[in-house]
This record gives structure tokens, C-alpha cells and sequence, in this order.
């Protein structure tokens, strides 16, 4: 599956998009939506300003309307996670910090990298998150599951692209017990 370019969606993540949209087959991401492009641009960001965030892909499943989608972005965070998530979040033990709902996830990763030069580990958030006017369809727990896999699997990707050492203390399978 070719969504937000090459290997960001893994098989286990194509699976986790079918419980989340009910649907396997989705529209083609365009050239700049890819985590390689993402990753130019976050390292670009890095070198000027330590902070920032951008779009990594939108997934549309075929035939859904544009309002109800999944965006994927990514953001530097000024600094290791802190204070209490909102309690819809369960935190999963995945790099710095991982939060998942039944609507969204976001991965928080250290990344020390050539890519990212500095004296402490650059903090990469990916988020991915649904809009639309619909609620949530499914269980619960499931759909928790499900973000948690695909925000791990793109922060997985971006992690390599970025070159962080140790893949950025992610393992190569989502972590989905609870810390």
C-alpha cells in the first residue's frame, strides 16, 4: 500500500486503516504527501527554529467524502513529554510517549541524527488524527489499537528517514498494552 509514500503504512497498519475507515482500498497520496518529503521539511524546520509542524499525508478511503479523512502530521516539540494527557488518551509505552484514542494517537520519539545536528535529541511528535462529521464506529478498544498502530508505523518510517539513532527507541511492532 502506497499511502504517505513507500513504507510508512505497514501491513499491520493497512489493516488498523480498514478498522478505523471501514474501508481497504484508498486514494493515492500525491508526490509531497510522503514522509521522505515530510522529513526534508522537518529537518529543514530544525536547523532554523528547533520547533515547528507540518502535514505528512491526508488519507481518503475511495469514494469517502473530504470531509472525513485521517491527516498525519508531524511536529517538534520544544522538549520531552510533560503534564497529564487528556483523559480520553491511554499512554502507551512507545518511544518518548504514546497517546491513543478512539479518534487519534500521537507518537513522541527523541531523535538524535545527523539530520537533526544539536546537543540534545531533537523531540519528533506524529499525530494521526480523523475529521469528520461522523462519530467514531466500532469499539472502543479497537480503534485505540488501531491509531496507536498507524501513528507507529508512520513514526516508525519517519524515524528512519530522519536517520535517529536506535530508530528513535522504536521497536519494529506497536506496543498496545497500556504503561
Amino acid at each position: 500500500m502506497d499511502l504517505c509514500g513507500g513504507e510508512a503504512v505497514s501491513a499491520e497498519a493497512a489493516e488498523s486503516l480498514k478498522v478505523i475507515t471501514g474501508s481497504s482500498r484508498f486514494d493515492e497520496s500525491d508526490e509531497d504527501s510522503t514522509v521522505v518529503h515530510a522529513a526534508k521539511q522537518l529537518s529543514q524546520e530544525f536547523t532554523s527554529s528547533v520547533t515547528g509542524d507540518g502535514d505528512i499525508c491526508m488519507v481518503f478511503a475511495v469514494d469517502a467524502a473530504q470531509s472525513d479523512r485521517l491527516e498525519v502530521t508531524w511536529e517538534l516539540a520544544s522538549g520531552p513529554p510533560q503534564g497529564e494527557p487528556a483523559p480520553k488518551f491511554t499512554v502507551l509505552p512507545m518511544g518518548e510517549r504514546t497517546l491513543t484514542a478512539s479518534d487519534a494517537a500521537v507518537v513522541q520519539f527523541a531523535c538524535r541524527s545527523a539530520k537533526l545536528p544539536g546537543s540534545t535529541p531533537a523531540q519528533v511528535k506524529i499525530g494521526v488524527e480523523r475529521w469528520s462529521p461522523e462519530e467514531p464506529e466500532g469499539d472502543p478498544e479497537k480503534l485505540k489499537d488501531a491509531y496507536a498502530t498507524v501513528a507507529h508505523s508512520v513514526s516508525l518510517a519517519m524515524a528512519k528517514e530522519l536517520g535517529c539513532e536506535n530508530n528513535g527507541g522504536l521497536k519494529d511492532r506497536p506496543s498496545l498494552d497500556p504503561a
